[in-house]
């Protein structure tokens, strides 16, 4: 059996499923020994299944700081994109995106930019008793070889999920071309062949034909069935989508909590925005439950008024497209 990649990738997704607010595709790369390697694809036990693991199970709507902690540790210790510390909420945010500030805003309306890029009023939640020991955390990782190295996170907006959907590319499609993107990124920032985790993507058993990034490419089939689905590209390495991949992979469940923060923080943006104009409007999820049906209700008028499209606002589906 050849020897494992001396790097490796953990890939996820949040908020795939939403009505409002973007979806987010986080990746985290860690150098990783062989001992490293046995140990990260086990679910976290004991204190630390407290911190790492599946980020719907340990962060929630109003309850983000450990998401928050972790991602901050990790750009204190330089995975993310910039050298200089991240000050701020907004800072952060752009150090973890794979896309500069530029192109994240290139698809939104002047007049609209500040319903999802307003930095007003954002603080960091976690304290400094969650932050040393998410830093202890690291450490206690990189002591049994897994030495996390870089994280990034594709930001895809509501326009941009709009313009897809109107294109004939579903979010599905959507969240599998950016898990490649952030693979290839990664490869090319290590010089070296990886191993990816990534969480499945939908019930997609078969990606030959749905790859993007990866598209045309020489690639051997490993294995298809529902739990796994992997494939090998010479000079890029072994993907492997695997059936809850965030709950049994520490790297992917690290990517999901880092993703999850990013989420809410955005979504938070969204719904700051408009509640500076009307205080009484309800605290939206994004999701489809109550308090966000009534946010958007709510909100329709004020939309009308500011010549928000709805493109920019909520996620097209079959029934409301048309």
């Amino acid at each position: 059996m050849p020897p494992l990649p001396r790097y490796r990738i953990g890939v996820d997704e949040n908020g795939l499923g939403p009505r409002l607010g973007p979806m987010l595709v986080t990746a985290v790369l860690a150098e990783v020994t062989d001992e490293g390697h046995k140990l990260i694809g086990k679910k976290a036990r004991g204190k630390l299944e407290q911190r790492l693991g599946d980020s719907k199970a340990l962060v929630s709507h109003g309850d983000i700081a450990l998401g928050e902690a972790w991602a901050r540790v990790l750009a204190e210790r330089g995975c993310g994109q910039r050298e200089t510390p991240a000050l701020s909420v907004d800072d952060l945010v752009h150090s973890l995106s794979l896309e500069a500030k530029d192109e994240l805003l290139r698809p939104c309306p002047k007049h609209v930019a500040g319903q999802c890029w307003s930095r007003e009023d954002e603080l960091f939640e976690a304290d400094d008793k969650l932050m040393k020991q998410v830093h202890r955390d690291v450490d206690a990782l990189a002591k049994k070889g897994v030495a996390v190295k870089s994280v990034r996170s594709v930001i895809v907006c509501t326009r941009r999920l709009n313009d897809a959907f109107a294109a004939g590319r579903s979010r599905f499609i959507v969240d599998l071309h950016s898990m490649e993107r952030l693979v290839l990124s990664m490869r090319e920032e290590v010089g070296s062949d990886v191993l990816a985790i990534c969480g499945k993507v939908g019930g997609l058993g078969k990606y030959e034909t749905a790859f993007g990034p990866l598209g045309g490419r020489l690639m051997t089939t490993l294995q298809e069935t529902r739990p796994l689905s992997a494939y090998f590209f010479p000079g890029v390495g072994e993907l492997r989508f695997v059936q809850d991949a965030d709950a049994t992979d520490r790297l992917v469940g690290l990517a999901s909590l880092v993703g999850k923060w990013l989420r809410e923080v955005l979504m938070a943006r969204v719904a700051r925005h408009y509640r500076k104009s009307d205080p009484e409007l309800p605290d939206p999820s994004g999701y489809y439950d109550p308090v966000t049906e009534r946010f958007i209700e709510a909100t329709r008028l004020l939309r009308r008024e500011r010549r928000v499209p709805d493109t920019c606002f909520e996620r097209a589906t079959k029934a409301n497209s048309t």
